[in-house]
């Protein structure tokens, strides 16, 4: 029983360290994490969205403190997240467990993509956009897709919100990093409070990874960006592919047991 509360503080630190870099919940390390531990697809997915909420809350309570938290915006991405999100779990409770489970690896592999489009877009940030939305669409569109990811996957939506914030609203890569955590806050709690509704949260747990991801969001956002981008592009893209990997494993045993 202790060993297995050490993993899981050691891997909400590490959710929590990847949720200050980089904009995103730790959804993507926590899932597999608790599929590992022999939890079922959507206990690891809502047990994973109690957890960011704790840690997306701790970030965006320190960018607010340092006058980097727009509350405009997050209330104006948040607002179609939070619907959304409940979609996802509405859908999450409805599909099989290993269509659910081969759905989040193909998006792991696709959050690969996603982040190279995101460095493409910090090196091209000083050339006119070419996409033209009103900033109210593309709030719809942006919110709305992280918090249906939130509700469906247990993530907070932030690996595909940062982007889609840079390209559509023209927000620079740590303005939009910053929104995100903000706009993480509402949708986990969203999909948290969707899932307890079917009793799939497992409450213990999902403290514990939280008070993990608490520390590491504090270290991330005061340390981790000095580490250089390279090193943290290889790390990310590294674990990514190797949770998609297992991930893919985990739904083909359970279609073979179907």
């Amino acid at each position: 029983m202790l060993e297995q509360i050490l993993i899981l503080i050691v891997s909400g630190l590490g959710s929590g360290l990847l949720a200050g870099v980089l904009g995103i919940g730790g959804g993507t390390v926590l899932v597999p994490l608790l599929l590992a531990l022999n939890y079922t697809s959507l206990q690891a997915i809502a047990t994973s969205s109690l957890a960011i909420v704790i840690t997306s809350s701790s970030g965006s309570f320190q960018n607010w403190r340092m006058g980097y938290l727009d509350f405009q915006r997050v209330i104006l991405l948040g607002i179609p997240a939070l619907i959304t999100a409940q979609l996802g779990v509405i859908v999450a409770n409805l599909i099989p467990e290993f269509v659910l489970l081969t759905a989040f690896a193909c998006l792991l592999l696709f959050n690969i993509f996603l982040s190279n489009i995101r460095r493409q877009l910090v090196t091209t940030s000083h050339q006119p956009s070419k996409v033209r939305l009103s900033e109210k669409i593309a709030c719809l569109l942006t919110g709305g897709i992280a918090g249906f990811l939130a509700g469906l996957f247990g993530i907070g939506g932030g690996v595909i919100m940062v982007p889609l914030q840079m390209l559509l609203l023209r927000e620079s890569i740590k303005v939009a990093i910053q929104t995100s955590l903000g706009v993480i806050v509402v949708t986990s709690i969203s999909s948290c409070f969707g899932h307890a509704l079917n009793n799939n949260v497992v409450w213990l747990v999902g403290i514990v990874l939280g008070f993990g991801g608490l520390i590491g969001v504090q270290i991330s956002t005061r340390f981790l960006p000095k580490v250089p981008d390279k090193v943290v592009r290889f790390c990310f893209y590294a674990m990514l592919a190797m949770l998609s990997v297992y991930t893919f494993s985990k739904a083909w045993i359970l279609y073979s047991q179907s």
